[in-house]
């Protein structure tokens, strides 16, 4: 087997840090040496700069790669390695790490290397969204919107707590929107919060939107929250961290394989906890079945 390691150095760190980097690169070529497996180890150095080099590793037939960083790095080798033989693996460093958490993917480095090298291959289902795949989640709305303004701080502290703060304060503020979602001949219109799309159950961080969400089960799980006073949103947004989601007052949920979704303007939205352009509407939804290979130590996928 040969293998190809991407690292994305800013990840799970403030800014660029060339040292760690070094000690991320260095720490799989030593694994890798040591057991005797033939392997590259690369470093980005700019945005859709993991892309590019997961497409290389794909057209020299590297049968893995590793996505060694954030949702963002993980969409990006995913997408290059999406519809073919050649598996992913993660490395969870960032913020969020949805898909690697629901994986179960250790968070120790050392283990996520050897158990992604002895693990079991798992086909995994692919969310389309205006033409940008993704793994995890995706979504328009309060959530795009705040994803956007956790993204673009150029310093400050990342992780949950912020997210949780910039939420908070970008409630009160934010103002909801019209969709008319079409699923097959069924059309819903809601004035929403939010409307996400949920290959697995998790944003990150625990914070679970779709509890009834497989990866691999051929359908994605449509989640739209109602309109509400921000006050009530910030009690229902317990509902995220005791599987309740579901439950709340508004709260429509679905299961799909299809969808079309029209805003009054263009609509803004995430992708795997990246912010995306504004997307002209209608906005197309659709699910591409068992189209990415992953292996991780945990031989189940949920």
């Amino acid at each position: 087997m040969h293998v190809t390691v991407i690292i994305n150095p800013t990840s799970g760190t403030r800014g660029r840090h060339p040292e760690v980097a070094r000690r991320r690169a260095q720490l799989a070529k030593d694994l890798f040496s040591s057991m005797g497996v033939e392997h590259e180890v690369l470093i980005t150095e700019r945005a859709g700069h993991a892309y590019e080099l997961a497409r290389q590793a794909v057209d020299r037939h590297i049968s893995l790669v590793y996505a060694w960083g954030g949702d963002g790095t993980m969409n990006e080798v995913g997408r290059a390695l999406a519809f073919g033989p050649t598996a992913l693996a993660l490395i969870p460093a960032g913020s969020g790490n949805g898909l690697a958490r629901e994986l179960r993917v250790p968070f120790d480095p050392e283990q996520a290397l050897v158990g992604a090298l002895r693990g079991t291959e798992r086909a995994i289902d692919v969310g389309e969204i205006g033409g940008r795949l993704f793994f995890n989640a995706a979504g328009v709305g309060f959530d795009a919107h705040v994803t956007a303004r956790f993204n673009n701080r150029p310093h400050g502290r990342r992780g949950l707590r912020s997210y949780i703060t910039i939420a908070t304060r970008e409630l009160f503020t934010y103002r909801a929107e019209e969709y008319s979602i079409t699923i097959g001949e069924e059309i819903l219109q809601r004035r929403a919060l939010l409307v996400a799309l949920a290959n697995s159950r998790q944003y990150g961080n625990g914070a679970v939107v779709a509890p009834r969400a497989v990866l691999d089960d051929g359908l994605l799980d449509l989640v739209i929250v109602s309109a509400r006073h921000p006050a009530s949103t910030l009690w229902e947004a317990r509902r995220l961290f005791n599987w309740t989601v579901g439950q709340g007052a508004g709260v429509i949920t679905q299961r799909i394989t299809h969808a079309t979704i029209t805003g009054t303007r263009p609509l803004s939205l995430h992708v795997d906890g990246e912010p995306a352009p504004n997307s002209e509407v209608p906005l197309s939804v659709r699910l591409h079945p068992a189209a990415l290979r992953v292996r991780t130590g945990n031989t189940n996928v949920t």
